[in-house]
């Protein structure tokens, strides 16, 4: 397969300008409620997204959108878009994923760019979800799957980590900790959505849907969502 490519190390780099320092992705409201206090309680709020929420439906979502892209299927990629922006639960959760996705879009457009992704982008319109925006520059560019795929959850993770570092629920090398003690769930959730669809679409992860509507009203926040 080789190593991965310049652009996904680029498109990963918490450098990239799509904004995602500024969302907690509902986390704030976690650590507010006292749900995510300690590194123990972020890891297991963490294990919940990836394997029965948001974590693991955008995986399903940017492999369909990856394989989309690759056949040209730009009718199917929108139609992928506009269900990604559906699933939000929240309007934080929305607008959290469109920014970035806009963003993205605009950079990797200037940047890195390329007739397919051009294509890919038109066919999404202007609302577009992070996730299949990315997924959808990876297919345009031969990205291969499973690399894109572990380097999007990673990255997942990484920001939420570093978002309950801010908030100061746990220091840097304990959050280091708990990427690394995630590693394995992530390697496993690639593996299964690489081979998953749509079909497979859904989640149990109800106290982090609660937690980014109840972000919208919380009195003080350092986060967008």
């Amino acid at each position: 397969m080789g190593d991965p490519p310049l652009e996904l190390f680029a498109w990963l780099s918490p450098a990239y300008p799509v904004g995602a320092f500024a969302y907690s992705h509902g986390l704030e409201w976690a650590v507010e409620a006292g749900d995510v206090r300690d590194g123990a309680s972020l890891f297991d709020w963490l294990e919940s997204l990836l394997a029965h929420g948001s974590g693991r439906n955008d995986a399903l979502l940017f492999a369909a959108a990856w394989r989309a892209t690759q056949s040209g299927d730009m009718a199917g990629l929108r139609e992928i878009a506009e269900l990604a922006a559906a699933l939000a639960p929240s309007r934080e959760r929305r607008l959290e994923s469109l920014q970035q996705g806009a963003a993205f879009c605009a950079v990797t457009h200037a940047a890195w760019p390329h007739p397919a992704f051009a294509r890919a982008c038109e066919a999404m319109g202007a609302q577009a979800p992070y996730v299949v925006c990315f997924a959808a520059a990876a297919g345009a560019h031969g990205l291969a799957l499973r690399p894109a795929l572990d380097g999007f959850i990673a990255a997942f993770a990484a920001n939420l980590v570093s978002a309950a570092v801010r908030l100061s629920v746990l220091g840097q090398t304990d959050g280091q900790g708990a990427l690394a003690r995630l590693a394995p769930l992530a390697a496993r959730l690639a593996q299964e959505c690489e081979a998953g669809d749509l079909d497979d679409l859904g989640g149990c992860a109800f106290r982090a849907d609660l937690a980014s509507l109840r972000h919208e009203t919380q009195y003080s926040r350092l986060f967008r969502s």
